[in-house]
């Protein structure tokens, strides 16, 4: 696992509003392609704002680690098993298309690592949506 985060997502409770509130900040260029998820690319990381998890039981935060195939994704999550983490969710295909699984790091931090077959991992780690 290289050292890098891909996203880092906050669970909110109204999109809209929270979405309102980083543009007037001057972010700009969120996609949103449904009523619960936006994504900002910021420099070489995405930020987004999901209101799933606005109830996670990782306090409304959770760190991904995108990787380059499906197959690296289990691959992942067995490194970080090796290391101490806790598999919180197996790799398995998701409803959004793709490939992911979850850890929790020893204090609970949830980490997701996904494979999105519309974002780019570039040779750097940069993640590009």
């Amino acid at each position: 696992m290289d050292q890098r985060i891909s996203l880092i997502t906050l669970g909110v409770l109204d999109l809209a509003r929270s979405r309102a509130f980083y543009e007037a900040l001057g972010w700009s260029g969120a996609q949103q392609s449904d009523d619960d998820v936006c994504f900002f690319q910021t420099g070489a990381m995405v930020f987004a704002l999901w209101t799933a998890l606005g109830g996670h039981s990782s306090g409304g935060v959770e760190l991904a680690y995108n990787v380059r195939t499906p197959e690296e994704v289990e691959a992942v999550l067995l490194e970080a098993q090796r290391a101490g983490a806790t598999i919180v969710r197996g790799a398995a295909r998701a409803d959004w298309g793709g490939h992911s699984g979850e850890f929790s790091d020893p204090d609970g931090h949830v980490w997701e690592v996904a494979h999105n077959p519309g974002w780019h991992v570039l040779n750097d780690g940069s993640v590009r949506i």
